[in-house]
């Protein structure tokens, strides 16, 4: 019989902030059982094991981000949507590192998966920020993967004390977002 309070979103979110407080290879069965004082089999009435509690950690992470680049971006146009976005990318990866990292190689199952529609919403709030920039329909993609990767590898380098040059990574940061403006407003548009 499963343990009272204990349920699949219990184990998930107990995983994800171990996740992040300590990264998430050190991430186990027996790790988050400890955090919420069960034995690890228990764990098992919940989840099917850790690649399907990475993969829920993973689902909450792109959920989460999501969320985050919706509200950063609504109401906003351009060069300022696209700062907010990235800013919300890079923000996200310093407070969650963990759950962000089960994101990299998490697919989708199917059209209905909730990995699946929380990285619809994703590509929603990075397409609207791309939509002023008046992109020629069959560069959207190229556009797409390019802002999802630059945002991705800065964030990423960034919390994994990657960037050890005396330059400050505030300024980089500015200065990657009008790079990338100015190369979205100088491709050819529609």
């Amino acid at each position: 019989m499963p343990r009272a309070g204990l349920d699949a979103a219990v184990v998930t979110q107990a995983a994800a902030a171990l996740a992040d407080e300590a990264g998430l290879a050190q991430v186990s069965m027996s790790t988050v059982a400890e955090r919420l004082g069960v034995r690890a089999p228990s764990l098992y009435k919940h989840v099917d094991g850790l690649s399907d509690l990475t993969r829920r950690i993973a689902v909450v992470a792109v959920a989460e981000l999501s969320e985050a680049l919706r509200d950063a971006t609504q109401g906003r146009a351009g060069k300022d949507a696209l700062a907010a976005a990235a800013g919300a990318v890079r923000q996200y990866v310093r407070e969650h590192p963990g759950r962000y990292a089960a994101t990299t190689g998490a697919r989708p199952e199917d059209a209905d998966d909730p990995l699946t529609l929380a990285l619809d919403r994703t590509l929603t709030s990075f397409e609207a920020v791309l939509r002023d920039y008046g992109l020629d329909p069959a560069d959207q993609v190229h556009a797409l993967r390019m802002l999802r990767s630059v945002l991705h590898g800065f964030a990423t380098l960034e919390v994994s004390g990657g960037f050890q040059m005396g330059t400050d990574v505030d300024e980089s940061f500015a200065w990657m977002i009008d790079f990338l403006d100015r190369g979205l407003r100088a491709a050819p548009a529609r």
